[in-house]
């Protein structure tokens, strides 16, 4: 499974995802969108964190662990 997290600088939410995927046992790629505006494009995200699953964007913004642990072990 391939886990992206799209952030930009000062994303103060990206801490609080962290800490959930962390908690889940869940590896994830780091990615600046302020470096990389292709994920901008490729994903329509206007809100960060956004989190990718698998190459489909499942998430922006601040998420709960029961909503984000559907999505890894269901």
């Amino acid at each position: 499974m391939k886990v992206q997290v799209l952030i930009t600088p000062g994303c103060s939410n990206y801490s609080v995802l962290e800490k959930i995927l962390d908690k889940l046992g869940i590896t994830y790629d780091l990615i600046d969108v302020t470096e990389k505006p292709e994920y901008l494009q490729k994903y329509h995200i206007f809100t960060t964190p956004g989190l990718v699953i698998n190459e489909k964007l499942e998430f922006t913004g601040i998420l709960k662990l029961d909503e984000l642990g559907k999505k890894f072990f269901n």
